[in-house]
């Protein structure tokens, strides 16, 4: 389970990202409390637009950005970006400790951030394999998401005691000071160690020829239409989970920091579960859709706020499920000189429909309230799974029965 731990840089790797994620989740809490309960009126809408334009910028800016870690050394480009999001969590901090914040610069800042999240994001996922061997990527890939929802258990936890003592600003502030961890950690590994990937000669066309080459999948493109759907519609707790704490439940911030940390309790586990397997499989990338949808559906309707917070382990445990699958699936099976590319296309795919999944989520809210529009989210993330294991039957050589997939998406 944790064989990739054997390696040194990746041990360094895993301690500073495991510091800077913990701030990273505060500050996810801390900005949708600010904007929900400081600087609006329990706004949805305005919720829904800030979480919205943290993710525009990797809508807009993925390909580019997979070209520019697939171009550069990641190890440099990573302290770049990592040096950029720390700046824009303490100027953020700052303005909220000083009482000057507005809700247009949290757009802004919100936005900023998107912005160096986006030349970030590839080149993070695409620099594992240059710390570690092929023969560990699989794992390396697992304990990485294991990694951010142990961050997750702790983050929101201690983002609602930070902000129900001093405030959200202090929030920001410890966030910013976080990436240091993580800078640190990519300063002081050994060079020597590391198996960077040939930069790809600039040449015309090079965003294009990745889209040609994920257009040339259809594995890929099964995976890119399912990650749409679920990311769109489905992965909008930041604002979701702080709905259904403030409007139906009726709790303060300590009690939606929790929230975060009992779902990320599924989260953790279906990250060592997946660290357990050798290889990706379609039954857990499918079935982890399937059972995410379900619960989905059931969180929206649970009669008070213990047995809401209980339904979030197993929708953690199936989003996980999926989202693993997926990204060590792209990993693994794409070749180096694309890897970047198709990894920021999957991001994009992923991450980029949340501008407009979380204000759409939340105009719903607005209209019919929230708990509609958890269900149409996670209903919708259910029928594309559905769809999904309809096609995936098609894939296979032999003309297998549906029943008998249904059975494999089960583990029987």
């Amino acid at each position: 389970m944790f064989r990739a731990l054997e390696i040194p840089n990746y041990r360094l790797w895993v301690i500073g990202a495991l510091v800077s994620n913990i701030g990273t989740w505060m500050q996810r809490v801390a900005q949708d409390w600010l904007v929900l309960t400081e600087l609006t009126d329990h706004d949805a809408v305005a919720t829904g637009i800030t979480t919205g334009l943290q993710f525009l910028p990797v809508l807009l800016l993925g390909p580019y950005a997979g070209l520019i870690a697939d171009r550069f050394n990641k190890r440099r480009l990573l302290i770049l970006t990592q040096s950029f999001m720390g700046a824009c969590a303490l100027i953020l901090g700052l303005l909220v400790v000083t009482g000057t914040a507005q809700l247009w610069h949290v757009y802004v800042l919100a936005t900023m951030l998107g912005i160096g999240a986006s030349f970030d994001a590839p080149a993070r996922q695409a620099f594992v394999s240059e710390v570690v061997p092929g023969t560990h990527l699989a794992n390396a890939v697992a304990l990485n998401s294991a990694n951010f929802n142990l961050a997750r258990l702790a983050g929101p936890g201690v983002a609602g005691a930070v902000i129900a003592l001093v405030g959200t600003g202090p929030a920001f502030l410890l966030n910013g000071a976080s990436f240091l961890a993580v800078i640190s950690s990519l300063v002081f590994m050994r060079k020597d160690a590391l198996n960077p990937s040939k930069p790809v000669e600039r040449a015309k066309g090079q965003v294009r020829e990745g889209i040609a080459y994920v257009k040339n999948r259809k594995d890929l493109l099964l995976i890119f239409f399912l990650a749409g759907v679920i990311g769109t519609f489905g992965l909008n707790f930041q604002m979701t989970n702080a709905l259904m704490a403030t409007e139906v439940y009726g709790v303060g911030a300590g009690e939606y920091g929790i929230l975060g940390s009992i779902m990320a309790v599924g989260t953790f586990g279906g990250a060592l579960l997946a660290a357990r397997r050798s290889a990706p499989r379609w039954r857990y990338l499918i079935g982890g859709g399937v059972f995410f949808g379900i619960a989905g559906v059931a969180s929206a309707w649970m009669p008070n706020y213990i047995a809401f917070a209980l339904v979030l382990i197993p929708v953690g445990l199936g989003s996980l499920t999926f989202l693993n699958s997926c990204n060590t699936m792209v990993q693994t099976s794409v070749p180096p000189q694309y890897r970047a590319r198709v990894l920021a296309l999957y991001l994009m795919v992923v991450m980029g429909g949340t501008p407009i999944g979380s204000p759409l989520i939340g105009w719903f809210a607005e209209l019919f309230g929230i708990q509609i529009a958890v269900t149409i989210g996670s209903g919708l993330s259910l029928a594309a799974s559905l769809a999904a294991l309809l096609v995936w039957q098609k894939f296979k050589t032999n003309a297998v029965p549906l029943r008998s997939q249904f059975r494999e998406l089960l583990g029987r």
